[in-house]
């Protein structure tokens, strides 16, 4: 281990205990790490107590605790913060978190990593390479799919003009052992303490969904971002299963069950609001915002149940974009209330 280089991996979960096992295992591997900060949003589905008997944590939260609940604890040659939420702030407000504590601890490097995330063996001894690399201020690695398939989507760089905001690193670049992207997901950031200090931590607000794409804008103002194609992690992107596919005779759309529906009301609101404030052509902006919302709602006329309000749901979360309004009880009263 390079005893002068100091790495936390701060992980967020939420109802994805085995996953997030296999995520901890897989860290267990990694050279330099000395710690793990552990976010658990509130979890209901026995996190804690297979975290237990994995040895990971050696007590439990108590129960119907109202409180943030914190502890550390030594597992093999790692400490781990576990820090249990009262209640789920989603993955932004997670990162948020967990980075402000772990910046406390007087890392070199923070490691912001999904719980459905596997980084192989040396994922991270392979980013420290580049540690040194001159005005660096985020380090990622390339993001396989359980197919070993590259998932495109997780790095990228900026495009200013519209929405979506950015387009992928083509595969045909991974040929390259280092690139300079714009935009790493937070499938595995690796950002130095020289940029937290400067940019601060991720945008608690958004809950989910674009909070990476924000914090990556943030780095890119202070620095350059390299995604190292040597250092390699899985992403089982557990989010994307929830959705299904229905089809209307000769035509078919990706379509997403009604009580989860909420969740998707935070991209559209999250990336028009950084369209809005980072984005070169209003005008542009507001029009490809109308076009998108128009193919929604054809979509959801065509397809789905519960029309009307969907309907209303999708029209809100554009509008809370444009106005930069980040009510995120908001979407679950559109649907069920």
């Amino acid at each position: 281990m390079n005893s002068n280089t100091k790495v936390c991996a701060i992980v967020v979960t939420y109802n994805r205990k085995e996953l997030l096992i296999e995520c901890l295992k897989s860290l267990e591997k990694q050279d330099p790490l000395l710690s793990i900060y552990l976010v658990d949003n509130a979890s209901t589905d026995g996190t804690p107590e297979l975290l237990l008997e994995d040895g990971y944590i050696d007590e439990l939260p108590p129960v119907n605790w109202d409180h943030e609940w914190e502890r550390k604890y030594n597992h093999n040659h790692l400490t781990l913060y576990y820090l249990k939420l009262k209640e789920n702030t989603g993955g932004a407000g997670g990162f948020y978190e967990g980075l402000k504590r772990a910046y406390k601890e007087g890392y070199d490097w923070f490691w912001l990593m999904d719980d459905d995330s596997e980084p192989t063996k040396d994922c991270l001894s392979s980013l420290i390479e580049y540690k040194d690399a001159k005005n660096v201020s985020g380090l990622c690695s390339k993001v396989l799919g359980v197919d070993n398939s590259i998932i495109t989507a997780s790095r990228g760089y900026f495009n200013f003009e519209g929405i979506p905001l950015q387009e992928y690193v083509p595969e045909e670049s991974y040929q390259n052992q280092c690139l300079e992207i714009d935009m790493c997901s937070f499938v595995g950031l690796l950002v130095p303490e020289n940029a937290v200090k400067r940019i601060g931590f991720p945008n608690k607000d958004f809950f989910i969904h674009a909070d990476d794409l924000d914090y990556s804008i943030r780095l890119r103002e202070i620095g350059r971002i390299l995604l190292i194609t040597s250092s390699t992690i899985i992403h089982k992107d557990e989010y994307s299963k929830k959705s299904f596919e229905k089809r209307r005779i000769y035509r078919k759309s990706k379509r997403y069950p009604y009580n989860q529906l909420w969740l998707n009301y935070f991209y559209p609101r999250n990336i028009t609001w950084i369209g809005v404030k980072y984005g070169k052509n209003r005008l542009r902006l507001y029009f490809e915002v109308m076009i998108k919302l128009l193919g929604i709602i054809m979509g959801i006329i065509i397809y789905d149940d519960h029309k009307i309000r969907r309907i209303n749901f999708v029209k809100e979360a554009y509008i809370d974009g444009l106005k930069g309004n980040f009510d995120n009880k908001k979407p679950k009263k559109l649907l069920y209330d």
